[in-house]
């Protein structure tokens, strides 16, 4: 059986834990490919509510096999207590694995990571300070140390002690930070590796195994397109791959395994930290919808900006990853406004620009090209069927599907399993 990739095609935050969490039950196994615990994913269903940072988002479908891959970094401690929460509510996490191949966030990344965010100045990124982007840099350096080293109890202390030397020197030389004790570190790695020595797998091997006996494998992407360290607004971007490239290299699996590549789009934009938006909507209509939608970031709790639909990114993020549908969410949201904006595209210097542009200090000249659709005052909250929609909401998504260049399979009308319109089967 073939896999399916579900990956974000904004900024992030487009309700893919929602999503995935609805195709898990038609599916064998989901894995997390690329990030960390950076990005966060929120399930609710009939076993509760569910904040979900590293652990794949259908752990709560029982006999669903979860695997967190190569591709991502793996901060043990939290990892730990996700599991032990999870169990907690009475969520098996028997059927977790995780790539030994997986780089370890270290207590040094963290440090590092705030340390250099503040040596930023007033051109900080934005990160979450949770170690990622050190993490990959230690990765990308081949300095890192792996989940499988971990389990090496031989080797260990010198890896351990090598590396806690050199990041030593950076922190106190550079930064002017107090130094990392090793003794502490390696004590945190040798417990973390007796913790998870059970589900630590060549998790390369059960995914391509479980593909040629048949299974559907989900590919969960973190984050979204533009965050792509590769295709995003660099450098307001995180450290990895959430594009379909990093699904095939954070898991290990080859090209012609993918059936089909689904973009998950929220029905308006929105994005944590610095960097360019060029639909942000400032002012009071911002705040509101804000608050309407609780958009607030489930990892640091960050206020969220908020904008209208940037078709121009979305058809771009179409292109990256060669989206065969599209997931549209929070569609609910924009229920009851007397008319609604799409950007179809961007006016920089005079010129008009039908592409998403590479160049940080361009996107950020760039106005947006508007065009105004009416709205709608009937909801479309709870619906579950197409024919449920108001005649201006099927309009809308109607005209994001011409502007984007692919067809809606699902509507997202809330954040349960229950309030999803599915318009076509995604996994077969």
């Amino acid at each position: 059986m073939p896999a399916y990739a579900v990956i974000g095609g904004q900024w992030g935050d487009e309700g893919k834990g929602k999503v995935i969490d609805y195709l898990a039950g038609q599916s064998d196994c989901v894995v997390r490919y690329a990030g960390g615990n950076n990005a966060g994913h929120t399930v609710v269903n009939e076993r509760g509510e569910f904040q979900l940072h590293l652990v794949p988002s259908g752990i709560c479908w029982p006999g669903v096999t979860g695997i967190i891959g190569n591709g991502v970094v793996v901060n043990p401690e939290v990892l730990l207590g996700e599991i032990a929460g999870l169990q907690n509510q009475g969520i098996s996490t028997d059927q977790l694995f995780i790539s030994d191949r997986a780089h370890v966030i270290m207590p040094y990344h963290i440090l590092l990571d705030e340390l250099q965010e503040k040596a930023r100045g007033t051109g900080a990124i934005g990160t979450t300070g949770q170690g990622i982007g050190p993490a990959y840099v230690d990765k990308a350096s081949r300095d890192g140390i792996r989940v499988g080293d971990l389990l090496d109890t031989k080797h260990l202390p010198d890896r351990v002690n090598a590396a806690v030397a050199m990041k030593n020197r950076l922190i106190t030389g550079v930064f002017d930070g107090d130094s990392v004790d090793a003794a502490e570190v390696l004590a945190k790695c040798q417990a973390w590796g007796e913790q998870l020595r059970p589900q630590v797998r060549a998790t390369e091997q059960m995914a391509q195994d479980l593909l040629e006996s048949g299974k559907r494998v989900l590919l969960e992407g973190a984050q979204g397109t533009l965050l792509d360290v590769d295709h995003g607004s660099y450098p307001y971007v995180t450290s990895s791959s959430p594009s379909i490239g990093g699904a095939i290299t954070g898991l290990g699996i080859n090209p012609q395994s993918i059936e089909g590549v689904v973009g998950v789009f929220k029905a308006y934009s929105t994005r944590v930290g610095g960097g360019p938006m060029p639909t942000e909507m400032h002012g009071q209509s911002g705040e509101d919808l804000r608050e309407k939608a609780h958009e607030y970031g489930t990892t640091t709790g960050r206020p969220r900006r908020i904008g209208w639909f940037d078709s121009v990114a979305a058809r771009y993020s179409r292109q990256i990853n060669g989206f065969t549908g599209m997931v549209l969410t929070r569609l609910d949201i924009l229920d009851g406004m007397p008319d609604v904006k799409i950007c179809v595209g961007y006016r920089a210097d005079g010129q008009d620009l039908d592409r998403f542009p590479a160049n940080t200090a361009l996107l950020e000249r760039c106005e947006p090209v508007y065009e105004k659709m009416p709205g709608w005052m009937e909801p479309t909250a709870s619906a579950t069927r197409i024919e449920q929609l108001p005649a201006n909401a099927l309009a809308y998504v109607k005209r994001l599907e011409s502007l984007v260049g692919c067809d809606a399979q699902i509507i997202s009308t809330g954040p349960s399993r229950e309030e999803t319109i599915a318009i076509e089967q995604i996994i077969r």
